[in-house]
């Protein structure tokens, strides 16, 4: 008899929802920043093990919008709650429960969903004390299935974690074939990865107004290569100067990292070329927005 879970992954920005996803599938499908807000859509991980397949929803961190493409944000959190049988509710280790965070607990109070209590980075933390005490304070707002410390980065406690959430599967059938690791199109995987490389080599106040686009992407006829053509958007012409970087330099470092990337996880050669536009506060464009995918 099979087993299935639709599991949605949430929190706030930035406390690894991506990270802790990726590991749990076993494959990196999501990708990962430092700066806040990198996950933009709903991306779904898909891990079969025997009987039982998990269905994961990693969603953008919940914030406060400030533009058009913010408020598409915050949606695909809202929808993707009342869209599956378990939430994963990931939080760090220190501080004060956030404004954000207290949202979540309403949609998952309004649902009555199971959900389970994630504390990530326990590797960061001097005191334990420290932990506890964010522990006490969220099983307070809501009577969590299960409360789990962990690190990803140590892979730390996350063993338990998954038998946790594969007891919430129940008796059903299986909704992708059991290799399937993701529902994300490849073009949509070669995107992400160009973004994470603006992501992780640009400076703060460029990487949020940017997006990317695969122009072409096809096989080149008769030989084991594929074509791929993509478009960095870009807010403003000076960003546009500085992501290409002086004589191209960051242009090509960005694409370099890229390429690699995607030849790892397509398990083919690429030949990458990228461009860089401007398109100018398309982050509050409703037309920019739907061209882009996200809709």
């Amino acid at each position: 008899m099979t087993k299935s879970a639709f599991v949605a992954i949430v929190g706030k920005p930035n406390v690894g929802k991506s990270s802790l996803l990726n590991l749990l599938v076993g494959e990196k499908i999501a990708i990962i920043s430092d700066k806040p807000q990198t996950t933009r859509t709903r991306i779904t991980g898909v891990l079969t093990e025997g009987e039982v397949q998990l269905v994961f929803i990693d969603t953008p961190g919940l914030h406060k919008p400030k533009n058009k493409l913010g408020d598409y944000m915050v949606k695909q959190v809202t929808d993707s709650v009342g869209d599956v049988d378990c939430a994963v509710f990931v939080t760090d280790p220190l501080g004060e429960i956030t404004e954000a965070e207290e949202r979540l607990i309403e949609n998952l109070q309004q649902l009555r969903l199971p959900a389970i209590l994630v504390i990530n980075k326990i590797d960061i933390l001097q005191n334990k004390e420290d932990m506890v005490k964010k522990m006490v304070a969220l099983s307070e707002k809501y009577p969590f299935e299960q409360v789990v410390p962990i690190s990803v980065r140590e892979k730390d406690g996350t063993d338990l974690l998954l038998k946790l959430i594969q007891d919430q599967a129940q008796e059903g059938p299986h909704f992708f074939p059991s290799d399937t690791l993701t529902d994300q199109p490849e073009k949509v995987i070669a995107a992400e990865i160009i973004r994470e490389k603006v992501l992780r080599n640009m400076r703060d106040e460029i990487p949020h107004g940017t997006a990317v686009v695969i122009e072409r992407m096809r096989e080149r006829a008769g030989k084991d290569i594929l074509d791929i053509d993509a478009t960095i958007l870009c807010e403003k012409a000076s960003h546009k100067g500085m992501i290409i970087g002086k004589q191209g330099s960051m242009l090509k470092k960005i694409a370099s990292e890229s390429r690699a990337e995607i030849e790892a996880f397509l398990d083919t050669r690429v030949n990458l070329q990228c461009w860089v536009k401007v398109r100018e506060d398309w982050r509050n464009s409703e037309f920019s927005i739907r061209d882009l995918g996200f809709n």
